[in-house]
């Protein structure tokens, strides 16, 4: 079956940077895209990034366009975010998602949650000011 698992979460200070990773299995759709999710305490789930694996191409929310960087490693099956500039609008627990591809590419469905069959378990990041 699909696992998601993601690691790399933790506490910084305000300014920091931090690298999350998603090690991913039992998924063999030749096409897929990939997506980091974040969701605060009382907030719904919102979209930080997508990664299409056709191209590859690259889709940012405005909370992290210019300061995140998402990356896929196919060779070892993980999917990283890295966030710089950390504030602590950025305390969430981020999450990876993964759904099948289609060659008519991404389209504006990318940032929602419902798009996304599979999720992992989520990590913790908070920023302090």
């Amino acid at each position: 079956q699909v696992q998601l698992v993601e690691s790399g979460g933790g506490s910084v200070q305000a300014g920091g940077s931090l690298r999350l990773s998603c090690e991913f299995s039992g998924y063999t759709y030749g096409t897929y895209v990939m997506g980091w999710f974040r969701q605060a305490p009382g907030k719904p789930r919102e979209a930080v990034a997508a990664f299409y694996t056709v191209g590859p191409v690259k889709y940012y929310s405005d909370a992290v366009k210019g300061r995140g960087t998402v990356s896929l490693d196919s060779a070892k099956n993980t999917l990283y975010l890295e966030l710089h500039s950390l504030v602590p609008e950025d305390t969430a627990m981020y999450y990876c998602s993964v759904r099948q591809g289609f060659s008519s590419g991404v389209g504006s469905w990318w940032p929602r949650p419902s798009e996304y069959p599979f999720w992992g378990q989520g990590t913790q990041v908070t920023v302090s000011s």
